[in-house]
């Protein structure tokens, strides 16, 4: 055939596929730490979805997911309240978590 051939191809229809290591890791982080939350960021056009997880204390994941409703349906799930990134913001315990990480510590200090 050539190159402007008119044969019309066959299209694959569109499935969320998120790998099982990604599955895996966020099973994980969800039953070893307690109080977690989901917040879901929009693709754009750089970047798919991304799902992540914040635990009480403030220690978060973030995984690339295939879409915002996979995002959605796999919180409910797991019965994790889930939030729009874009319009909640983060929590102010991710940024201490995030300032404790960077100062080198858990901000715990031995005697």
């Amino acid at each position: 055939m050539g190159l402007f051939s008119r044969r019309k191809r066959q299209r694959q229809p569109v499935t969320p596929d998120v790998s099982q290591a990604t599955l895996a890791h966020l099973q994980d982080f969800v039953t070893s730490r307690r109080g977690v939350e989901a917040f879901i960021e929009m693709p754009t056009t750089v970047t798919k979805a991304t799902l992540l997880l914040i635990a009480y204390d403030g220690e978060w994941t973030r995984r690339s997911v295939e879409s915002v409703d996979w995002a959605r349906e796999w919180a409910a799930q797991h019965s994790i309240p889930s939030y729009d990134a874009g319009v909640v913001g983060y929590p102010q315990r991710m940024r201490d978590y995030n300032a404790r990480q960077k100062k080198g510590g858990s901000g715990f200090k031995l005697a």
